[in-house]
């Protein structure tokens, strides 16, 4: 009893937070999609996560088809409680693989090995989820163009809807920010990239994002949501989250105390207004993240403002061979989906 208190205490927070979100902001609006995340939630119980879905179910009505998507590690411990997770609602989950090389895991200080991560997306499919998302990494300091090509074999075998498949970035905070290794060459990184998106392609795992590729009809609907600048509610621990409010153009985004203690403690969180200069850089920044892009209607539906002032910069970008204009809709190509942060410097105010 002792040990599940704290638990139990946080879930109860993330509820109370839930509750404050709905009343401040007014939220009537279903739920389209439930992402569980934030580092290794499969660390709760069954009972806890239990807790939680049914007690957001009592604030805020699931529509019909909701994906509810919870965070695992493929390790004995977690993958042992994906059935118990099956049945209380979770029907898709996202395994952090990473790789199945035994020596790139030891790297990247993962505490889980190669077999352990094939078991992981066994036993999702043996309990019944017939939808799950496998994470893996390539531009790691010491990988080949072969262990990618394996890494990428070895997902595909294990029957995923769904790959998550990005290129290592040195994040604030971690060993390999401190102590910056020596990476890949872009051309290494280039040729890998291409070389596993054309064995993807040749498995039906289409790109429909950056680091995306899923099979027909299995796109993460919680992905999707956020590179479309949708809004969704930011619950819990170091959460963002991403409003549109009283207005069109009147858009916030939210954040909650990173500090646990803290976070249950005192409820303080920061809201800041994104300022309408702003607008435009911020859509396409996560538009043109899609393949398939975006359309001018979408843009003033979701920002509020005219088509108008997404000029010159979008002409300039077609004139140079970076984006596509087909009706009044826009999508990079081949050669700018490689220059994204080149594009967004042209639509910054």
């Amino acid at each position: 009893m002792k040990d599940s208190l704290p638990e139990i205490d946080y879930i109860d927070s993330l509820l109370a937070d839930l509750a404050r979100d709905i009343e401040r902001y007014q939220i009537s609006r279903p739920l389209h999609s439930i992402f569980i995340g934030g580092g290794t939630p499969s660390l709760f119980s069954p009972e806890a996560i239990n807790r939680l879905l049914r007690g957001v179910e009592t604030q805020l009505v699931f529509s019909s088809g909701i994906e509810i998507t919870m965070e695992a590690n493929p390790s004995t411990f977690e993958f042992e409680k994906f059935a118990e997770f099956k049945a209380i609602g979770i029907n898709r989950l996202s395994i952090g693989v990473q790789s199945f090389d035994d020596s790139l895991l030891t790297e990247l200080g993962r505490v889980h090995n190669g077999s352990e991560a094939i078991l992981a997306a066994e036993m999702a499919q043996k309990v019944g989820f017939d939808n799950f998302n496998l994470d893996l990494m390539f531009g790691l300091p010491t990988s080949s163009l072969a262990q990618a090509e394996n890494d990428i074999r070895t997902a595909i075998s294990l029957q995923p809807t769904h790959l998550s498949f990005y290129q290592l970035t040195l994040e604030p905070n971690t060993y390999f920010y401190r102590y910056p290794p020596a990476l890949p060459s872009d051309e290494f990184i280039f040729n890998t990239q291409k070389h596993c998106q054309q064995i993807l392609d040749e498995h039906d795992f289409a790109q429909y994002e950056v680091s995306a590729y899923s099979l027909n009809g299995k796109q993460c609907r919680h992905n999707l949501n956020y590179w479309q600048f949708g809004d969704y509610l930011g619950i819990g621990a170091g959460a963002h989250g991403k409003l549109s409010l009283e207005s069109p153009n009147k858009i916030i985004r939210t954040q909650k105390n990173k500090h646990p203690d803290r976070y249950q403690k005192e409820n303080d969180f920061i809201e800041n207004i994104i300022v309408i200069a702003d607008l435009p850089v911020e859509f396409i920044m996560n538009q043109l993240r899609l393949k398939q892009g975006f359309s001018l209607a979408h843009y003033s539906i979701a920002t509020g403002l005219e088509p108008k002032t997404l000029e010159p910069a979008l002409s300039d970008c077609v004139k140079n061979g970076l984006l596509i204009e087909s009706d009044t809709f826009y999508r990079c190509t081949e050669h700018g989906w490689n220059f994204l942060d080149n594009i967004l410097q042209k639509f910054l105010p």
